[in-house]
């Protein structure tokens, strides 16, 4: 939840690819406050940074995907690239998890 990866990615040439599934919220954060109060939201949106350009501006590569179609040919290019690598991948908002959605957790709850 913190750049200072970056940092020391590039300080020691270490060449890890990053994914960021970006969902503009912490997503198991609002699916607990969903669970146990539906509907009461606190603190989970985030005005997230363009990662793809963070990565750049540390000297990495950074790429931004909006589609799966696009993921695979993204990753080729960042193990390509011979540095650090961020994939930010935009997805729904409504993407809390894997296999769990805003609206499919909050029905649940509600429906307790």
């Amino acid at each position: 939840m913190t750049c200072n990866e970056l940092s020391t990615a590039a300080q020691h040439g270490a060449t890890p690819i990053v994914v960021v599934m970006d969902n503009g919220r912490y997503g198991t954060i609002r699916m607990h406050q969903e669970k146990h109060y539906p509907g009461r939201v606190s603190g989970t949106m985030l005005a997230n940074p363009d990662f793809a350009a963070l990565a750049r501006a540390y000297g990495g590569y950074g790429e931004t995907v909006t589609t799966s179609a696009d993921f695979v040919a993204a990753f080729g290019r960042a193990q390509a690239a011979g540095t650090f690598a961020i994939i930010a991948c935009k997805v729904d908002e409504e993407a809390l998890s894997t296999g769990a959605t805003l609206s499919a957790v909050r029905a649940a709850a509600l429906s307790r």
